[in-house]
């Protein structure tokens, strides 16, 4: 990394020898939700960011990918390259195919922009509304640019923190496309799963059938953790009953992922393996994860190959 880029102090590198999962995916299943970070020295860093990750390569992903034993990947834009969707792009457009893309534009980007954006496999834009990651944007703009990928048939992905879904449940539920909710709307899991606030959260599904949600994020919510003794496979428990109530409420509307290289995570890296064998106690059922890491993601993503 260029030494223009230190990484953040306490800034936690992504897991470097991740264990074989025990579970293996069907054949096809997509990682729906994962990251590319740089390299700095090829793909500057946004000046507006609010952190400097580590490097983490679009080679380094599929090398991942192969590892756990998933066919095809979405790459979101990561905040800190800002709306430069330079390497999430060029990740894409090294992949043969097998990876799509969720960008960051604002409102000034141009008709021609999103085109050719669309021709490298982007797919969707993301809207972050937590305010240590990312400054304001007007809610005006995001309408706007809603408008205008909806003709392209991309969807919105929203990140958002459990606590503020009644201020924003107005706008979400105005998005005139497919709207896909980060890391299950990040619920409190020390509450229970039949509480208030996850009840608030699936009614919004309920009520709103273009409304998705990923089934992501254990390390990042848990409370519990990874298991104590090396050795062990049961990892973040705690975060499993909210998982598995999305899954069994609404099959075709959940998406699962990684997080890798799992940006801004305090406490302790992931092993990558790990949160692969969470699959089955999420979705015990062998149907339901066919729905879940392919033909959901491959309708979302890839409709034209169904």
């Amino acid at each position: 990394m260029s030494a223009e880029f230190v990484k953040t102090p306490g800034w936690l590198d992504w897991y470097a020898n991740p264990s074989k999962p025990r579970y293996r995916p069907p054949p096809g299943a997509v990682d729906a939700h994962c990251h590319v970070f740089g390299p700095g020295a090829e793909f500057p860093f946004a000046p507006e960011r609010k952190y400097t990750p580590c490097d983490a390569s679009k080679a380094q992903l599929y090398a991942l990918r192969d590892h756990l034993g998933f066919a095809r990947n979405v790459v979101v834009q990561a905040t800190c390259h800002g709306a430069d969707n330079a390497a999430m792009i060029d990740a894409l457009v090294h992949s043969g195919g097998r990876a799509r893309g969720v960008a960051t534009v604002r409102g000034a980007v141009t008709d021609a922009a999103l085109a050719a954006m669309h021709r490298d496999g982007v797919r969707g834009v993301r809207f972050n509304f937590l305010k240590r990651l990312v400054d304001f944007t007007p809610r005006e703009e995001l309408i706007a640019i809603a408008g205008r990928i909806a003709p392209l048939g991309w969807h919105i992905v929203i990140y958002f923190e459990a606590p503020d879904l009644p201020e924003l449940w107005d706008f979400f539920t105005a998005l005139p496309t497919p709207v896909v909710v980060d890391h299950m709307g990040r619920p409190d899991v020390t509450k229970p799963v039949d509480g208030p606030e996850f009840a608030l959260f699936q009614r919004l599904l309920a009520e709103h059938p273009n409304i998705w949600s990923k089934v992501t994020c254990p390390e990042r919510l848990s409370v519990a953790g990874p298991p104590a003794l090396d050795g062990e496979r049961d990892a973040y428990r705690d975060v499993v009953p909210f998982a598995r109530r999305l899954i069994e409420r609404f099959p075709d509307r959940v998406l699962w992922g990684t997080d890798w290289p799992h940006p801004n995570l305090k406490g302790h890296m992931p092993d990558d393996g790990l949160l692969v064998d969470v699959i089955p106690h999420i979705a015990p059922d062998p149907a339901a994860r066919q729905r879940l890491l392919v033909s959901n993601p491959m309708r979302l993503y890839w409709p034209e190959e169904i």
